[in-house]
């Protein structure tokens, strides 16, 4: 793979990221790339949480990949710290070329480095290919997920 860096957002890779995410059948009925405003006051409160990581994938000075990692410290399973992999999406132009592999083991890497013992991730019910990609990196499809939009 050309040269690849994977580094913390910053907010001048905003208009980038939310290109990303709403780039796909399901992110384009709910992000609003001609609106950052409320893009711009997210990535503020993440910047001052210690336990939010949003990082990209830049190749030739372009975003290419983006993911979100968030690290929860938990009383269950005896006082496990676990982290949340969200928001991964991979640019149109490189999808298949193993990027997303590369993001989601930079996760799991930095989820060891912050001592979690367990990371965990939802996707979308309709994403079947993102599922076996999932399944192939060793994740298991072991619990069903619920939402209540508020």
């Amino acid at each position: 793979m050309r040269e690849l860096e994977i580094r913390p957002a910053t907010p001048a890779d905003i208009p980038a990221i939310v290109a990303l995410l709403a780039d796909d059948p399901l992110g384009a009925g709910r992000e609003s790339p001609d609106d950052l405003a409320p893009y711009h006051a997210a990535f503020r409160r993440l910047a001052d949480d210690p336990n939010q990581h949003l990082v990209v994938a830049v190749r030739a000075n372009r975003v290419i990949g983006t993911l979100q990692l968030t690290v929860i410290p938990g009383l269950s399973r005896r006082g496990t710290t676990r982290s949340i992999i969200e928001g991964v999406r991979i640019h149109a132009d490189e999808r298949g070329s193993g990027l997303g592999t590369r993001l989601i083991e930079w996760a799991v890497d930095e989820s060891r480095h912050r001592n979690c013992q367990l990371i965990q991730l939802t996707s979308d019910a309709s994403r079947t290919d993102a599922h076996r990609f999932y399944e192939r990196l060793g994740f298991t499809a072991s619990h069903t997920g619920f939402k209540l939009a508020l």
